[in-house]
């Protein structure tokens, strides 16, 4: 051998060893290769949608739906907090049949997945709620409409089959709350979804970024020329006389038992991330608690919904608890279902769905999720969902 070639065989043998090398392994070796997604079922997961959802937007219609507050923090601790729990399979289950109902207030689901209320979808496909509603319809699943909807909450009944569930804004004028009460009451809505994470306001930073690198002229589309409209001019809002204003400043506990005796209807808090706050809403007789962040868009709390849910659950005694923010997989939903969550809501990856292919996109989207949940509990040995409890995660070490 000549000095030549063991000195080439010494360096290979350096580099095989050496840890740069195994790092630049790590993080290359293992990546995904990028997806062209040019119909629904192109898509292997629902992040497939985000890429095409993004390509179909123009900026600051992307960033009112894709950013956090403040830095995006709690954006971005909402995914890590999966993180922090692990599944326990349970082997050798006979999993040959899957039942994944679930029963909220006296109704049968036939999973529990549901579509959490975003506002302005017409922003992102022409058909906007009234799409999303068709493609809950075909799939059976539970939909929320928000309060600042483009399309008025019987036109999305009337395409859902039913009534859907209401998120409210307050208004700040009472007069108008029980205007906009009586209406959704009116349409037949079972449920009021009350979202109390915004009282305080919030700093949509990056979303002002996008908007702010959007060449477009706004007011072709809005009243102003930073892209807003007024609430006044919202489809739920037809009616009303005056100017309205939401989320008032000095809204209390005393106002969900005014909410309570308004209407006939269920009333679920939304935004509740404490023990203690669940225990006032059950003190003040609220019929369910949705555990929620808005999707790291309210405060920067750098917390995970997934991180707030036992304890809320722990403090809820008999109430019905949601969550929703950062769901993406089945395995995340199985992980809250586990947690003690009745059912669990996706918003951003239906979203997607629709910006790319509109209803059919949404569609997509609920079938990946409810395969993947299914699949997990197969894997888990808990072919049904009441066999899903809190033995079946741990949390992670830190």
């Amino acid at each position: 051998m000549t000095s030549d070639s063991a000195a080439r065989r010494r360096f290979h043998r350096f580099l095989a060893g050496s840890p740069l090398l195994a790092r630049t392994f790590s993080e290359t070796a293992w990546a995904q290769p990028p997806l062209s997604v040019a119909s629904p079922k192109d898509a292997l997961s629902v992040m497939d949608f985000e890429e095409p959802a993004h390509r179909s937007l123009p900026p600051a219609h992307w960033g009112y739906m894709a950013s956090g507050v403040d830095d995006d923090g709690t954006l971005k601790i909402n995914r890590e907090g999966f993180k922090h729990y692990q599944l326990r399979p349970r082997r050798l289950v006979d999993v040959g049949k899957t039942d994944l109902r679930v029963e909220v207030f006296g109704q049968t689901w036939e999973r529990p997945i549901f579509l959490c209320p975003v506002g302005s979808q017409r922003a992102f496909h022409p058909e906007g709620e009234v799409a999303v509603a068709r493609a809950a319809k075909v799939k059976h699943s539970a939909q929320i409409l928000s309060t600042v909807t483009s399309s008025p909450v019987e036109a999305v009944a009337q395409a859902l089959g039913a009534p859907p569930w209401y998120q409210l804004y307050m208004p700040t004028r009472w007069e108008a709350t029980e205007k906009l009460v009586r209406r959704v009451e009116a349409a037949g809505c079972p449920v009021l979804v009350w979202t109390v994470d915004l009282l305080g306001g919030r700093n949509l930073e990056t979303a002002e970024r996008f908007r702010r690198a959007d060449t477009r002229q706004c007011t072709t589309c809005h009243q102003t020329a930073a892209g807003g409209t007024a609430f006044s001019a919202r489809p739920m809002f037809k009616g009303i006389e005056g100017e309205v204003g939401i989320n008032p400043l000095t809204a209390n506990w005393e106002t969900l038992d005014r909410l309570k005796k308004l209407t006939r209807m269920k009333v679920i808090v939304k935004g509740i991330e404490t023990r203690e706050d669940a225990v006032l809403c059950r003190e003040h007789g609220a019929d369910g608690i949705l555990v929620s962040n808005h999707g790291g868009r309210a405060t920067e709390t750098g917390r995970s919904t997934i991180e707030a849910l036992p304890e809320v659950v722990d403090a809820a005694g008999s109430i019905p608890v949601f969550v929703d923010g950062g769901f993406r997989r089945g395995t995340d939903i199985y992980k809250a279902l586990a947690l003690g969550a009745r059912a669990v809501g996706v918003g951003r990856p239906y979203i997607w769905g629709l910006s790319a292919f509109g209803q059919e996109g949404v569609e997509r989207v609920i079938d990946i999720l409810h395969a993947e949940l299914e699949l997990t509990m197969r894997e888990c040995g808990t072919p049904a969902i009441r066999q899903i409890t809190h033995a079946m995660v741990a949390k992670a070490a830190s």
